[in-house]
């Protein structure tokens, strides 16, 4: 088959590569239905995480069951599935905890721009949906396997409660959804930091009340004007750099809470100076296995419809086009059809 593969920066290529088996008793292979670009593969897109060898890419998938190892017990052929990026066994210590993508057997996924994906350990990572679903709901099952599942860890880390005030910086598919789901949580006011008419425009879309251009310490000063001085209660970090983290934390009133989901790229936080902030931080790669069944429901029900995030289709063999138009910002997120 082939798939995408990243050669060095800026070097996508969509070439031949071996079909995926069964490896492990506990695998299972996948037809995927749709395949999708992350924010995240752009890091080493750009160079900025230098890959070492050609590195299949791709890590938000859902599709069709078509063969499962002889160990797997929950999953069946013929079943429509969403997983993680991270697999888990949902029965360790940390799953338990609700933190899957810290499981004692966690693999992160790769390889799943393509038509066909090997899934490890998927009765722990896999939830099928109630039945086959339609076309049209495909691109928001697809969203819930990642960048959903992370904006969602975004708003539950920054505690996002019912009439509180939310700020979400960035405006990324990630940071988008990250408004939705603060709205879906409660938030009586979400704040979305962007430029963007675009972008601007699907976070109106998705419930933000307010729309903030400016960045740095102009982006906290419109923060603590909009909010009478105090900061807001929740703050979503959805793109990690230092800046972006520095305005995230300032944003935030004393006694708030920073969800920081953005992978960290050069970001030192200054001890002291956060002492006195009084702000709680809390993040990581989101455990989108705990949040699966939830968001399943809520897209199934026709509640939310986070597959708006896509505003680019294009067919797999067109892979490296989706790339430069994500980078260059064309695109908010592409969605690839196999």
């Amino acid at each position: 088959m082939k798939g995408a593969v990243l050669y060095g920066p800026r070097d996508i290529r969509f070439e031949e590569r071996d079909a995926p088996r069964i490896v492990e008793p506990t695998d299972a292979i996948l037809r995927l239905s749709a395949a999708c670009i992350c924010g995240s593969d752009l890091w080493p897109y750009r160079g900025i995480s230098p890959v070492a060898e050609p590195t299949p890419m791709g890590h938000e998938y859902c599709g069709i069951v078509e063969e499962v190892g002889k160990a797997v017990k929950s999953i069946r052929p013929g079943q429509f599935v969403i997983g993680s990026f991270a697999t888990s066994d949902n029965t360790c210590p940390h799953c338990r905890y609700g933190y899957q993508s810290s499981c004692v057997h966690r693999e992160f996924m790769s390889g799943a721009q393509a038509p066909v994906l090997r899934v490890p350990h998927v009765d722990g990572t896999l939830v099928a949906t109630p039945e086959l679903p339609p076309a049209e709901m495909i691109p928001s099952l697809l969203a819930v396997s990642d960048v959903l599942g992370t904006g969602w860890f975004a708003a539950v880390a920054a505690d996002v409660q019912p009439g509180k005030t939310a700020v979400v910086v960035g405006d990324g598919a990630v940071g988008l959804l990250g408004v939705l789901a603060a709205r879906q949580l409660g938030a009586q006011r979400v704040i979305a930091m962007s430029r963007h008419p675009a972008r601007q425009q699907l976070a109106r879309e998705f419930g933000a009340t307010d729309i903030v251009t400016e960045r740095g310490d102009a982006g906290v000063a419109r923060i603590k004007e909009l909010t009478k001085g105090v900061g807001a209660d929740s703050v979503l970090e959805c793109v990690g750099t230092q800046e972006s983290m520095m305005q995230a934390i300032h944003a935030t009133r004393p006694g708030g809470s920073v969800g920081y989901v953005g992978v960290p790229h050069g970001v030192e936080l200054n001890g002291e100076e956060l002492f006195y902030t009084h702000v709680r931080l809390h993040g990581g790669p989101a455990p989108v296995r705990r949040f699966l069944p939830d968001l399943i429901d809520l897209v199934w029900s026709g509640k939310m419809n986070p597959g708006k995030v896509f505003d680019l289709t294009l067919p797999l063999d067109q892979v490296a086009e989706g790339y430069r138009a994500m980078d260059e910002r064309r695109a908010i997120k592409v969605l690839l059809r196999p």
